[in-house]
């Protein structure tokens, strides 16, 4: 089993920057693939960006557009995305999920755990 704690939402100008974090604990971090996903109300939940077990590949879904950036720390059991130059529709319920599929990082199939979410507010 695996525990995972997202933080760093909030409201923020468009324009502006945020970085997310998600904590893991339970199994080893460093045998899942992480991703991150974005939710709005009626609407599916959508990938934003992946990342491998070791970090080494990382994977977006167009609409970044080079604007964030994922990361982990397999020391602290963390990942992490930095979100730059946020955009209103940006806005969305942010959340991080683990994977041992080992691939299939678009797809929210393939993620076996999941956190509970990180409101992120993007104003005009």
């Amino acid at each position: 089993q695996v525990q995972l704690v997202e933080s760093g939402g909030g409201l923020v100008q468009a324009g502006g920057s945020l970085r997310l974090s998600c904590a893991t604990s339970g199994r080893t971090f460093s045998i899942y693939g992480m991703g991150w996903f974005r939710q709005t109300p009626g609407k599916d939940r959508e990938f934003v960006a992946g990342i491998s077990r070791s970090g080494q590949s990382t994977y977006y879904q167009d609409f970044v557009e080079g604007r964030f950036t994922i990361s982990r720390d397999n020391a602290k059991n963390t990942v992490y995305l930095q979100m730059n130059n946020l955009k209103p529709e940006d806005t969305a319920v942010y959340y991080c999920a683990a994977s041992n599929a080992g691939a299939g990082y678009y797809d929210s199939d393939k993620y076996n755990y999941w956190g509970q979410g990180t409101q992120v507010t993007v104003s005009s």
